[in-house]
Order: structure tokens, then sequence, then C-alpha cells
């Protein structure tokens, strides 16, 4: 005779997994550019690493992650990257953690970089995220969140190629480039404490906008442009959301990344207004992808067809 309580417990399990949406945030990686990026990783102080904290991507490849619930963090592109031969040293000319190795080991992005920070499960159980050009841009970047909720749960990044609209002050070339690799923010560039928001300038109150932070600001509505643009620049969501990072949503032929297996993007001489795509339809295929059927919604399907099998199973035992 069949232990029905062993089969009622079952089934409550059953629905209880299935039915139930699940909290695991998955982090997928891709690279859209037409050259090899190495994404680095960097988690915050006391949080526990993710399983890598740096790898190569080469053109239309991506890379999934699943990040422990409450974890925190960044995620960048480094482009120029090589190994030299002599010493077997790895570095990138922008983003370069400078571990000398594909893996960051938890140090940081030496700036310029665009960096997509995040805070899992923060305040009201709620996901903190942005895309911050404060340390500068070296690449466009997309971050789309799929399956969340909440009226501040959308896309944001930088899709405009500012390498290409950088003001000459704040560029950096590189030898044999024709094009700048990457832009500097104001406070790399000239380091005072207005364009640092530091000493005086410390606080929202005194730390306004900049005219190279406006530049940023008007290229990259979404992103933040320096270091008290909070109110446009910092989004949330509920219901543990997974997360798209994409490298080069829109075409850029304005850099390239340097290997001995990659040959980069050809060189083009159109304006610069040509080699930019507008933002809103970039913005508008984010949230395309975005309007598809939910995590949670999909969890349910599924769970529903597990839990009636089950009750099938159970009714041919009685």
């Amino acid at each position: 005779m069949a232990d029905y309580t062993t089969i009622l417990s079952f089934l409550i399990l059953t629905l209880y997994t299935q039915l139930l949406p699940g909290y695991a945030t998955t982090f997928s990686i891709t690279n859209n550019c037409d050259y090899t990026v190495w994404p680095g990783i960097l988690s915050n102080a006391g949080i526990s690493p993710l399983p890598t904290t740096g790898f190569s991507l080469q053109k239309g490849e991506s890379k999934s992650i699943n990040p422990p619930s409450n974890w925190a963090g960044r995620f960048w592109g480094r482009t120029f990257c090589s190994t030299d031969d002599k010493t077997g040293k790895f570095s990138c000319l922008t983003g370069d953690c400078g571990s000398g190795n594909m893996d960051c080991s938890g140090s940081g992005a030496a700036p310029p970089a665009t960096l997509a920070e995040f805070t899992l499960s923060g305040s009201d159980g709620l996901d903190f995220y942005d895309v911050s050009l404060v340390d500068g841009y070296n690449l466009a970047m997309l971050v789309a969140p799929h399956g969340g909720s909440g009226p501040n749960c959308s896309f944001t990044g930088c899709v405009s190629d500012l390498n290409i609209q950088c003001p000459s002050e704040l560029k950096v070339m590189s030898e044999g480039e024709a094009n700048p690799v990457a832009c500097k923010s104001a406070c790399d560039a000239f380091n005072t404490p207005q364009y640092c928001c530091s000493g005086a300038y410390g606080s929202p109150d005194t730390c306004k906008p900049t005219s190279y932070s406006a530049a940023f600001k008007k290229a990259c509505p979404r992103a933040y442009s320096y270091a008290y643009d909070d109110k446009s620049s910092t989004f949330t969501c509920g219901g543990s959301p997974d997360y798209t990072i994409t490298f080069c949503p829109s075409p850029t032929t304005s850099q390239k990344a340097s290997s001995s297996e990659d040959e980069g993007p050809p060189s083009t001489s159109a304006s610069s207004s040509n080699l930019i795509m507008n933002s809103s339809m970039i913005y508008e295929g984010a949230l395309d992808m975005s309007s598809s059927p939910s995590t949670c919604t999909n969890h349910l399907l599924s769970g529903g067809v597990t839990v009636i099998l089950a009750f099938w199973w159970l009714w041919q035992l009685i």
C-alpha cells in the first residue's frame, strides 16, 4: 500500500519549488563588438567573488554567470589586450586590472573604463544597478533586465561611441591607431576637486555637472556622468531578474582590440554621425527583449505541468 503521507509531502514540495519564482540571478554577458573583448569582474569588499574574475569573449560569444543572491560588484570590458612573449604577462590598454593575468583576481579597472555596477537584493530586497562613466569610457555597453518588476526596472547604458565624440583633452591615443581608444573622465584628466567631487566640492550641494560631464550626459542620458548623478542614472528591479550585459550594442568602428589572433574592425572614413546608431533604436530593442515572457511566467507554466502530472500519478495509485 502506498505511503500517501510521503506522496502528499512530495506534491507539496513540488508545488513549492515549481510554482514559486526562483531567486537565482543570471548575468549573460555578450560581445557584439567586431573584435575580442576581455570582461573583467570585481566583487565589492566583503562579498564572495564570482567563479571567474576575467575571461575573453570573441565576436558574437556569450558567457553566463550565476552570482550569489546578495552579490555586489562591477563588470567592464578590456580592450587591446595581449600577452608579452618574454614575460608571459597579460595586459590591456583600456580597462586593465593590473593582475598580469586574464583573471583580475580582486583588482579593479584602471580608468578610463565603462562600468556596469550591481547590488543584488539590496534595500527593500531590490536590485540596484547602473552604467557609469565616472571613470571614463572605453566601449559601448547596455544592461537590460529580464523578468523583473517595478516602475524603475528598465534598461540602461551608453550606446554612443564616446571615443569619436571625446574632447581632444580627454582622448586616449595608442601608437599606430588613428582613432582614440578611450575617453578619460575630467577627474582623471585634470585631477582637481571641481572635477573629482572632492574637498570643497565633495557633496551633492557643491559638486555640480561640468561641461565635460554634461557632454557625457547628453550622449548617454541614462548613464552616470559624475559622482552625484543619482536621480536619472540608478535603476532598481524587484523579483530577482536576470540581466544581459552587451558590449557594443550598436556598431562602433572607432576602436579595435589588439591581439595576435584578432584583426579588429575595418577602418572607415565615415563621419562620426554615421558611425553612431541612434540611441532610441537601441533602447527600443532592449525594451523588446525585456517584453518577452518573464522568468516567473515560464516557472508557472512548467511548474503547472509538473504538478498536474504528479496528481495524475497519485490518482493512479489510489
